[in-house]
């Protein structure tokens, strides 16, 4: 008999309701290069001190998705006005343990935490900064896993916080009244959800759950059930030699606990480096030590990566009054992704014209795509892919009046 196919593992539903405007937090403990990372993402000049606890209120930035269909579009059309896609980052300052319990300044990092669509959680496997000296560590010594844990805790234990309190009033509105079953449909959910962190320890993401559920998750923005991306923060040196003693523990670490999520590692110092070689113009300079050193820069795919852990797709408007590129989910049907422009689009969608950005890319223009037969008309089920560049038509009628 011939061996049975493993079965596909099936897709894990992701959690949340992220908008076009797409938030992702950098936490971490102190120390880790959180800051540093942040800086080079964004631009902008932050505290970046060895010292814990340098950054009290997070720094919000708008850090542009690398795209090259949308770069493409702007170029062909030269629109009055260019709109990318953003990913909004927030530098949160580092969690310690205890956090939960207002150890640090946890309390309030982890309310920062609760407005974000997704982590990029970074650890450190460098022992020294980029000038040679000690690298300070709030617990001591260098061990990511270990650091891990005691983020994935404080996060956890901060969940069940959270829970605990929600469903104390719910309990009492259903013991009151045995008959309200959406409350009471809703309390049975807290109660599950409550017992896989608490009983079973785990991450929130990581659970098997039905619509119901999810729709109490979403409503609670619990931390735990954000997508979370790890960012291991290498010396130059250990980054080029794409070697260091922490990694293979990591690895499996990530495998056991973290199944299905990405680690990206990437090197501050290296990346502060190619950052003021671009500041100061020397382009050339970039160019060759990337040539000689075999890498490049690992900010971007940080960026693009973040976005696909929350399983996001663009879709494009463009004509010479503006370029815009739009995130929705995966999934989405054209009806709703309209609604992203406008909830009239949504409401009165009639159609959508539409032509993938492969095709305008390999015939050069709109009208040639209209030639070669790849302009479509779809309707309210038609499930907009990555890269479609869309024409929605839509009529809303104004209510009559009664």
């Amino acid at each position: 008999m011939p061996p049975k196919k493993k079965e596909e593992e099936k897709p894990r539903v992701i959690l949340g309701r992220p908008g076009n405007n797409v938030k992702a937090g950098i936490v971490g403990m102190p120390n880790v290069g959180k800051s540093t990372t942040f800086n080079i993402m964004c631009g902008m000049s932050v505290p970046a001190e060895n010292f814990p606890f340098c950054t009290i209120d997070p720094t919000e930035a708008r850090v542009e998705v690398p795209d090259d269909a949308f770069r493409a579009l702007c170029d062909s059309h030269k629109p009055k006005n260019e709109v990318p896609a953003f990913l909004k980052v927030f530098d949160i300052a580092g969690l310690v343990k205890g956090a939960s319990e207002g150890a640090g300044l946890g309390n309030a990092f982890l309310s920062h935490i609760s407005a974000v669509d997704a982590i990029f959680h970074v650890c450190r496997v460098f022992e020294t900064t980029g000038e040679g000296e000690e690298a300070i560590h709030v617990e001591g010594d260098v061990n990511p896993v270990r650091d891990l844990e005691i983020i994935a805790d404080e996060l956890r234990l901060k969940d069940i916080a959270h829970m605990e309190k929600e469903m104390e009033p719910l309990r009492k509105e259903v013991s009151r009244d045995g008959k309200a079953k959406e409350k009471k449909d809703r309390l049975e959910s807290m109660i599950k959800i409550l017992a896989w962190l608490t009983d079973e320890k785990k991450d929130v993401r990581f659970g098997e759950w039905g619509t119901k559920d999810v729709d109490v998750i979403d409503s609670l923005n619990l931390l735990t059930a954000k997508p979370a991306l790890f960012l291991v923060n290498m010396s130059k040196t250990d980054f080029l030699k794409k070697k260091n003693k922490h990694l293979p523990k990591l690895k499996a670490w990530m495998d056991e606990h973290r199944p299905g999520e990405k680690m990206l590692p990437y090197s501050a110092d290296l990346e502060q480096e190619l950052f003021d070689m671009r500041q100061a113009g020397d382009l050339e300079g970039v160019k060759k030590f990337e040539e000689e050193n075999k890498t490049v820069s690992q900010m971007g795919k940080m960026v693009l990566t973040g976005y696909h852990t929350l399983q996001l797709i663009h879709f494009y408007t463009a004509g010479p009054d503006e370029v815009k590129c739009w995130t929705i989910r995966d999934g989405w049907t054209a009806p709703k992704a309209a609604g992203t422009i406008h909830t009239d689009f949504e409401r009165g969608f009639i159609k959508a014209e539409v032509y993938a950005y492969t095709d305008w890319k390999e015939h050069g223009s709109e009208a040639a795509v209209k030639e070669a037969g790849k302009y479509r008309q779809e309707g309210k089920n038609y499930v907009v892919r990555d890269g479609d560049i869309i024409f929605f038509k839509f009529n809303v009628t104004a209510d009559k009046k009664k």
